[in-house]
């Protein structure tokens, strides 16, 4: 796009963009070469601006913003979004550094749930925004060497283990969860996984002997080694039995 200065000079358009991101967030003597004294309007714009980068995080974080307020999680977005403007037009793709950046910002020191709740609400919108892909049954599978197999994880597949109760607090302030729920914060080890088999967002929460069995399947390795892996260190489980679950929720894809 063309772009003149109020003496019909001509700008390099790169030159401007740069000029025209620096004043988006305070620095207007950049943006002067191109305007003719104080504009108005530049406010206005950087305003709307700063609002849509907000929104759009908000979209992005539903669960944190349910966590500590609108008026706290504007303020944050805010601050994250003038140290973080985003790389490109599209705003899904927006807020990937803000789990970690919630990590060192100050006022949420004391609020240590946080940044794993914004890792969630994240891997929700990573497995929402994932590539379709057909769902492996189990009539599919007859006849199959299971073992000697490798079981392919759906792409939109999300893995989370904390050794708190850090599943539960996302799910329980998740926008469309009950608001009387009540979560403690304990020491109680959780998984989860977050899924999109169809056209819906799932979640559920993961047994550790669940969870091994995903994470060796996401490590490629053999069924067999995957079972011996769990087996070691949740000596009751039933492989079969766990893995006929898993495939009814529609994690894998296909074997291999």
């Amino acid at each position: 796009m063309p772009c003149w200065s109020p003496l019909r000079r001509r700008c390099v358009p790169e030159d401007f963009h740069r000029a025209l991101d620096a004043a988006i967030i305070g620095s207007d003597q950049t943006l002067m070469p191109w305007l003719a004294g104080e504009d108005a309007g530049l406010a206005i714009y950087r305003n709307t601006v700063a609002k849509g980068r907000a929104d759009a995080l908000a979209g992005l974080f539903p669960t944190v913003q349910r966590l500590v307020g609108e008026d706290w999680f504007r303020d944050a977005a805010l601050m994250f979004a003038a140290e973080h403007p985003p790389t490109s037009p599209v705003l899904d793709d927006y807020g990937q550094a803000f789990p970690a950046w919630l990590t060192r910002f100050e006022p949420a020191q004391s609020l240590s749930y946080l940044p794993p709740v914004a890792r969630m609400d994240l891997a929700w919108s990573r497995a929402h925004r994932s590539a379709d892909a057909p769902v492996a049954t189990a009539e599919g599978l007859a006849g199959r060497d299971l073992f000697g197999s490798r079981a392919t994880l759906h792409p939109s597949v999300q893995l989370f283990w904390f050794d708190w109760t850090a599943p539960s607090i996302w799910l329980a302030n998740r926008p469309d969860a009950n608001p009387d729920d009540v979560v403690d914060w304990t020491d109680s080890p959780e998984g989860l996984v977050i899924h999109r088999p169809d056209l819906t967002v799932l979640h559920r929460r993961l047994s550790r002997a669940e969870w091994l069995f995903l994470d060796g399947c996401r490590r490629d390795l053999p069924l067999g080694r995957v079972a011996l892996e769990v087996q070691g260190q949740a000596l009751d489980t039933d492989i079969a039995r766990l893995f006929s679950g898993l495939l009814s929720a529609g994690l894998f894809t296909h074997l291999i």
